[in-house]
């Protein structure tokens, strides 16, 4: 049995972006305690990360670690979902002046987390054994971070006028990039067949209830939507993702020989 790397590198990616991401709160939360919460989950994805990326590098041999998965690929050889690179605020070009938003942040997270719950739960039974593992120890921490971004989407959807406009005005933004997560890539489809992977698709009814329902308790709507779908896990990306790698891979390229 040979395990898709592209598959693994999808997961991966995807939890090293939106830790990427969410660190960018550090030092601006809005609170203290949210401010440590943000910096938590961020290690707690950069972890998953590692721990995806060393699987990969072991699987392919060579001279491949876990500090070239992340830093030395380019934006188009990253397969996460477009959702995650988005940065913090509505849709505005990644080098815009804007503030950031926490609700854009928290449903960001909520939708994403809602998601990775059932993902890692169905891949603690998958064939790979190193993947398993992974899935074992990240389906407790996502199931934190569900629970954190659900508590704040409805403490702001049911608060005031104002918290509740910014989070349903996320949700419109941020919901139509959903759709790239009920699209099979290759990669997927071959880990599918492999027994690695849970078939995505058959975890949508479950999501749409957790989403539903947090949705209602937060009063808020879900969007009607058609268009385009983001196809950020075959590599075809937004702008944001080159500059958030340009931060994010700066030092490690600028010191390619650096042990830290």
């Amino acid at each position: 049995m040979s395990t898709p790397i592209d598959y693994l590198l999808h997961l991966a990616d995807n939890a090293v972006v939106l830790g990427q991401r969410n660190a960018e709160w550090c030092g601006h939360g809005p609170i203290l305690e949210e401010d440590l919460a943000l910096a938590n989950v961020s290690l707690d994805l950069i972890g998953q990360a590692r721990l995806l990326y060393q699987r990969v590098a072991e699987l392919k041999g060579g001279d491949a670690s876990e500090d070239q998965l992340a830093y030395f690929r380019d934006a188009h050889e990253f397969r996460n979902y477009t959702l995650l690179e988005l940065p913090h605020h509505g849709p505005l070009v990644g080098y815009a002046a804007a503030d950031r938003d926490y609700a854009t942040t928290i449903v960001r997270n909520f939708l994403y987390s809602a998601l990775m719950v059932l993902v890692w739960d169905g891949l603690q039974n998958s064939a790979d054994a190193g993947l398993a593992a992974i899935a074992a120890k990240s389906v407790k921490e996502t199931s934190y971070h569900l629970h954190h971004a659900r508590d704040w989407l409805v403490r702001m959807g049911d608060g005031t006028d104002e918290s509740h406009a910014r989070v349903q005005a996320a949700v419109d933004h941020l919901m139509p990039y959903t759709e790239e997560f009920w699209t099979t890539s290759p990669a997927e489809g071959a880990a599918v067949a492999a027994h690695v992977a849970v078939d995505v698709w058959a975890l949508r009814p479950a999501w749409d209830a957790m989403v539903n329902d947090a949705l209602a308790e937060a009063t808020l709507s879900r969007p009607n939507f058609h268009g385009y779908v983001t196809e950020g896990k075959v590599g075809l990306h937004s702008e944001h993702l080159g500059f958030l790698l340009a931060e994010m891979q700066s030092l490690a390229r600028a010191h390619p020989d650096g042990r830290w």
